[in-house]
């Protein structure tokens, strides 16, 4: 289960060479993984990871990246689905401001993953689950109080989730940095640790100005 936070058109133009190294995602199978892919830790939250080359350009993708893409698309409609519900509910332009970003970052990456992985013949998940704990993911009763609260008390519990959900997202992104092979999935994971980190900080700021 990654700022204001500007549209990667780098990412959306991506194009992929589907070739023999994609046979196996093309047939739905998952591809095995590699034992040489790059190893890169990024930092704790809010700190930078060090520096590491990227996956050159010709690298097949491994299972690592399948993997990344079908757990991160769900990841990212459930912060959709978070940040749809400030507008009608908050009135701190602040929190207002979190869910924009969250919206302008997390859907074109949804829509670069999504195209991404059917050029390997598969078929993005067609939906989120609610599963607690699951690298941030809200459940559906913490859901339910989402959608109750209005005000102070939806900011509180929106930043409360939205900052659980982040780290969860930093977490997935930093085992594609380590595992991943694929050039894109790799920059998308890279994109999501230092924009969600730096969101993650802003998001404790408004926490302690709400007291």
């Amino acid at each position: 289960m990654s700022s204001p936070r500007p549209v990667r058109t780098g990412l959306v133009t991506v194009v992929l060479a589907v070739g023999p190294a994609l046979a196996a995602c093309s047939s739905g199978a998952t591809p095995p993984a590699r034992a040489d892919a790059p190893v890169i830790v990024p930092g704790a939250p809010g700190q930078s990871g060090p520096a590491s080359a990227r996956p050159s350009a010709e690298a097949g993708p491994v299972a690592a990246d399948v993997r990344f893409a079908e757990a991160m698309i769900p990841h990212h409609r459930q912060a959709l689905e978070m940040a749809g519900l400030a507008a009608a509910r908050t009135g701190d332009p602040l929190v207002t401001a979190v869910a924009d970003r969250v919206v302008d970052g997390q859907r074109p990456e949804i829509a670069v993953m999504e195209s991404w992985l059917r050029g390997l013949g598969r078929t993005p998940p067609p939906a989120h689950g609610h599963g607690a704990g699951g690298y941030g993911m809200a459940s559906e009763e913490e859901l339910t109080r989402l959608r109750t609260a209005r005000g102070r008390a939806f900011d509180t519990l929106f930043l409360t989730l939205m900052i659980r959900h982040h780290e969860g997202a930093v977490r997935m992104a930093a085992q594609e940095l380590r595992r991943g092979r694929d050039r894109a999935m790799w920059t998308m994971a890279q994109d999501v640790v230092s924009g969600q980190q730096i969101e993650i900080a802003r998001m404790r700021g408004i926490q302690r100005r709400l007291g």
